[in-house]
């Protein structure tokens, strides 16, 4: 089945999904931020089918997020995250540890982010405000930006929510 593209929507949720939505393409960039840099080393973690990976893959060098490079011994490539790659690491975090939360191991945490020089954990993803304070859900709002211009998202921006 053909996935619907959605770069033709104006919204930002929308146009990173169409980039980095699809399941296999979540686990690549999982495997990549573990250390994977081969297609060989994605295609024994994941199991996926390599034509599948080979095409994700390609569009994830396509959109910068991954970058292609000769392996270091002169052979096959190898792909290392770039600055827009490692921008996702937050987002990958948060669905971490909402899987943590709502779709627990009996055996407990599956994985347990550390910092690095401490080697202490790190607190789960959060919205905070400007002055480092969390915020609930209710405490957000999304308000119509510059670049809206449909008129049925903004309407239904303005409209009071009671959850």
């Amino acid at each position: 089945m053909k996935l619907k593209r959605f770069d033709d929507m104006n919204c930002s949720l929308a146009q990173t999904l169409d980039v980095i939505g699809e399941r296999w393409t979540l686990l690549i960039l999982r495997d990549a931020f573990f250390g994977a840099r081969r297609f060989s080393e994605f295609q024994r973690s994941l199991g996926v089918a390599k034509n599948i990976l080979s095409t994700r893959l390609n569009r994830l060098v396509d959109e910068g997020i991954l970058q292609r490079s000769a392996g270091a011994d002169g052979g096959h490539p190898e792909y290392r995250l770039t600055e827009k790659g490692l921008a996702l690491q937050p987002v990958l975090l948060a669905m971490t540890h909402w899987g943590d939360r709502y779709r627990p191991h009996p055996g407990g945490k599956r994985l347990e982010f550390v910092e690095r020089s401490s080697g202490k954990p790190i607190r789960p993803m959060t919205v905070l405000n400007h002055a480092g304070k969390p915020l609930k859900p209710m405490d957000v709002k999304a308000v119509a930006g510059p670049a809206l211009d449909d008129d049925w998202h903004a309407q239904w921006l303005s409209k009071p929510r009671g959850n």
